[in-house]
């Protein structure tokens, strides 16, 4: 079998730079894919962040104008990555998130900025880097979501493409009028081209033109192709469900290792569970929650947002903190949720504890310290905390819903008498069948042996990159033998 290269192209990567689940995705099937032959480069844009991370880098191209201003690809190293970056300082070397202004606002040119992303990476995958010429481009999410679109438009021989959509929530649309200024052909502002609505649309581009598109879990995969779940999508979804499929994230399972994690206060693996203690009581001082050992804490590590059922939490705190169970939070997001938050903080001094923002050791801290974790989304695509927590013994607490669906057992009568359970679900997502969860959570607290099995259970569940790696594998070779066949 020979060797294949895969240019993934993506707004953010782990551990250079990363606000969601995204980056964690991007970072990591590099690495897995290495078993499968495949190399895989990818395409990131020169944030400061970025910039400040690379090592040995080369410029293997210039450009003299892009969007408003010089531009290089550089081939580098960083953080056990190959990359090109596209070193460009007037789009990207700037404060604030890759996305928003310090603020808080889009960046008013996010349209300039991911359509160069998305330029480049056609140039790269038509053979403009002699060094790296790709079977295939895989582009992540809106902010990459017109590659496929100048792939299609330049004609000729292209590798094949594939399109992951990590949250349809999240499209990309942009006036009219920049259609030129992005380079893309006046027969292109149709239906059956970039329009959409009115506007440009980079996601609806890729999913029109990818050859292949991907969600992250099977699940979500159907529901994006609802009017319920598909965001205005779902009718060309539908039209391209023989393309569509869904394949499981995995974690990197050697930076979420309980028994290595330099983030603990104690490490641990599944036959010294008792070690959890530790990292309990750990938890509980960093975020000023009563040291007690039999309280029962449930953990959020969560954009803060109603995508993700942080409201329906705030509603059922009450009871939730009733028999002195504890709340520890690491998020951020819609201010009024923060305000909430925060506000509870006094309403029940020693049982709620949050930190808002994003620190990646509490993170870590959370997962091996707490003893439930919460994810009441009304909708996820795949959703990697519940991944996280079973790895480290947390039991997931979680909406039946997306990638939450697919990843968690049920913690049913059948299932615990079967001994296969590893956390519980509840559906619909309303704030009684959440209260609902919360209640079984209790009496399963109660029954220590019976939690002990659960967490072993997730444990000993394989959340790792093995399984989709090879399906990712399968697809690039499929896709990229249907393009050189359409191409010859």
């Amino acid at each position: 079998m020979r060797p294949l290269n895969v240019l993934s192209v993506a707004s953010e990567i782990y551990p250079i730079i990363k606000t969601g689940g995204l980056a964690d995705v991007a970072g990591a099937l590099p690495r897995a894919l290495a078993s499968q032959n495949v190399r895989m480069m990818a395409l990131i844009p020169g944030y400061p962040a970025a910039m400040r991370s690379v090592e040995s880098a080369e410029v293997v191209h210039r450009y003299d104008g892009l969007y408003g201003g010089t531009a290089r690809i550089l081939s580098a190293k960083a953080g056990g990555l190959e990359l090109f970056v596209l070193d460009a300082p007037h789009l990207y070397d700037r404060p604030g998130s890759p996305y928003v202004t310090p603020e808080g606002w889009d960046w008013p040119d996010n349209a300039q900025r991911f359509a160069a992303l998305s330029e480049v990476a056609a140039m790269i995958g038509l053979g403009g880097l002699p060094e790296f010429q790709p079977d295939v481009v895989h582009a992540h999410d809106w902010q990459a979501g017109l590659a496929p679109a100048y792939l299609h438009y330049a004609g000729g021989r292209r590798p094949g493409t594939v399109l992951t959509v990590h949250n349809i929530a999240f499209q990309g649309g942009f006036p009219a009028y920049l259609l030129s200024y992005l380079n893309l052909p006046a027969g292109s502002f149709t239906i059956d081209g970039v329009e959409y609505y009115g506007q440009i649309g980079f996601l609806k581009a890729g999913l029109h033109f990818a050859d292949r598109i991907t969600t992250v879990s099977p699940t979500y995969a159907v529901e994006i192709q609802t009017p319920e779940g598909g965001m205005g999508l779902d009718g060309l979804l539908r039209t391209r469900s023989g393309i569509v499929s869904g394949i499981l994230n995995g974690i990197d399972e050697t930076v979420w290792d309980p028994a290595t994690d330099p983030h603990l206060a104690a490490r641990f693996d599944r036959a010294g569970l008792e070690a959890r203690s530790v990292n309990k009581a750990a938890l509980q001082e960093r975020l000023g929650l009563s040291p007690d050992p039999d309280a029962l804490v449930f953990g959020v590590v969560s954009r803060l947002s109603e995508q993700k059922g942080l409201d329906l939490l705030l509603g059922e705190l009450p009871s939730l903190l009733a028999d002195g169970a504890q709340l520890a939070l690491l998020g951020a997001g819609d201010r009024g949720l923060e305000a909430a938050f925060r506000a509870s903080m006094s309403v029940y001094p020693g049982q709620v504890g949050c930190f808002f923002g994003y620190d990646e050791a509490l993170a870590h801290q959370i997962q091996g310290g707490s003893d439930a974790l919460l994810v009441p989304s009304r909708f996820e695509p795949c959703g990697l905390t519940q991944l996280c927590a079973m790895r480290y013994g947390t039991i997931p607490l979680v909406a039946r819903v997306g990638g939450l669906a697919d990843t968690i057992i049920d913690a049913n009568e059948m299932a615990v008498a079967a001994g296969v359970a590893t956390g519980i679900q509840f559906s619909p997502v309303t704030p009684a069948a959440f209260g609902g969860a919360v209640a079984r959570a209790k009496t399963l607290w109660r029954d220590r042996d019976s939690w002990k099995r659960l967490q072993r259970n997730g444990m000993g569940t394989d959340v790792g990159w093995t399984q989709p790696a090879k399906r990712y594998a399968e697809l690039y070779r499929t896709c990229a033998a249907s393009a050189s066949s359409a191409t010859s």
